[in-house]
């Protein structure tokens, strides 16, 4: 079995290598797999792969050779959530349904009709098309559905189409001590550097040790410089909540290699796009914020900037004051978006969203523009591109 496994290994251009399989065997006969094949997995995985790469390849093996092989002892178990008992009275529409429903007349006219509702509404609703309810059509309301409407007081987003949320969201802070699946990362983002020795001399400098030493007559002359440091500057801004929810460990190990990689970063949180204010703890976003215009005047334009964000949201979000999801902006998102790219020579921003599905969403085209393209995927092959373009 093991011996099939290797081959097929082999057949399907994973370089593995015989040293490579017998260290496998040495670690089964050792017991290190406990004859579990989750165990064995990941044991087989890191003994055999060498680059990333072949991770994909080294799963449809594993999967071929040993699928099957350890069936679900106690069979399948299922427990229908609570919340979904709780929202049952939530509407269900088909696709032809949702296509009927039309949008109330664009910005002012939505927010016009919302203060008419509240002044009006007295009581409580459940469905319905006009007023502040749940499970209906009406553009304000929880549980329902509109292609532009106000979301008020339902727990989290299902079809990602309100442009304005009601609410107060707790957001969780990234954590930086991620290590697992970042080594990638790392290597694509070493890219970005520039050496220089600064600070104390604490590294042996062996050329001039020998030179001096020869020149000293054969006593010993030892010489010592400054630790090479990368000098490169990066200010990290992270888009986060929401939509980003769906890409929390990605971005998690991003920044994790990130903080690792650069001695010299800065990051700040925003949440859809760039506005008045950022913050750098998410759990006091509503009471600690730092000035955009702050972070402007604090950093300079040597720093590389950093955008990483899906940029999914509604195009009011972008260009109307007004426009967040969360508050009222006094000046557009694309306003403090372009100040950044004014003070910043170099900025880049990268998507979780595959590239592919870029030209479905309309906010996304429009920040893309804004960045003049420089806009990247945030995969391996796209943090290389990005990159190379910071580094111009």
């Amino acid at each position: 079995m093991f011996t099939e496994f290797f081959y097929e290994l082999r057949k399907a251009k994973v370089p593995v290598s015989f040293k490579e399989y017998m260290t496998l065997m040495d670690a089964m006969h050792a017991g290190c797999a406990a004859y579990n094949i989750d165990h064995f997995y990941y044991l087989s995985r890191s003994a055999l792969v060498k680059d990333e790469r072949n991770l994909d390849k080294f799963d449809v093996v594993f999967g071929h050779c040993f699928k099957g092989l350890e069936p679900p002892e106690d069979g399948i178990v299922a427990e229908i959530p609570e919340e979904w008992l709780r929202k049952l009275a939530e509407l269900t529409m088909t696709e032809e349904e949702m296509a009927e429903i039309e949008a109330m007349g664009g910005w002012e006219k939505l927010m016009e009709e919302f203060k008419k509702r509240l002044e009006e509404q007295e009581g409580r609703h459940q469905g319905g098309g006009k007023w502040i309810g749940t499970a209906g059509t009406s553009p304000y309301g929880a549980y329902g559905y509109n292609p532009e409407g106000i979301r008020i007081g339902q727990e989290g987003s299902r079809h990602r189409r309100a442009v304005k949320v009601w609410d107060k969201r707790e957001f969780r802070n990234l954590d930086d001590s991620v290590v697992l699946g970042t080594r990638n990362i790392k290597i694509a983002l070493r890219r970005l550097r520039r050496f220089a020795r600064e600070g104390a001399d604490l590294e042996l400098d062996m050329p001039d040790t020998i030179r001096s030493t020869a020149n000293n007559g054969g006593y010993l002359d030892i010489k010592m410089v400054p630790e090479r440091h990368n000098k490169i500057k990066v200010l990290l801004f992270l888009d986060n909540g929401g939509s980003m929810d769906d890409f929390t460990r990605t971005v998690t190990e991003l920044f994790s290699a990130a903080r690792t990689e650069f001695k010299h970063m800065e990051y700040f949180y925003f949440h859809n796009f760039l506005y008045e204010s950022v913050w750098k703890d998410n759990f006091r976003r509503h009471s600690e914020r730092f000035p955009t215009y702050d972070v402007l005047h604090t950093y300079g334009p040597d720093y590389k900037v950093v955008f990483v964000g899906d940029a999914t949201m509604s195009p009011y979000e972008i260009v109307y004051p007004g426009g967040s999801v969360e508050h009222w902006n006094e000046e557009p998102g694309q306003t403090w978006l372009q100040r950044v790219l004014d003070h910043f020579p170099h900025v880049v921003w990268f998507n979780p969203v595959p590239e592919r599905h870029w030209e479905y969403t309309p906010s996304l085209q429009m920040t893309q523009q804004l960045m003049a393209e420089r806009m990247f995927p945030l995969t391996l092959e796209g943090l290389d591109r990005g990159m190379r373009e910071l580094n111009r």
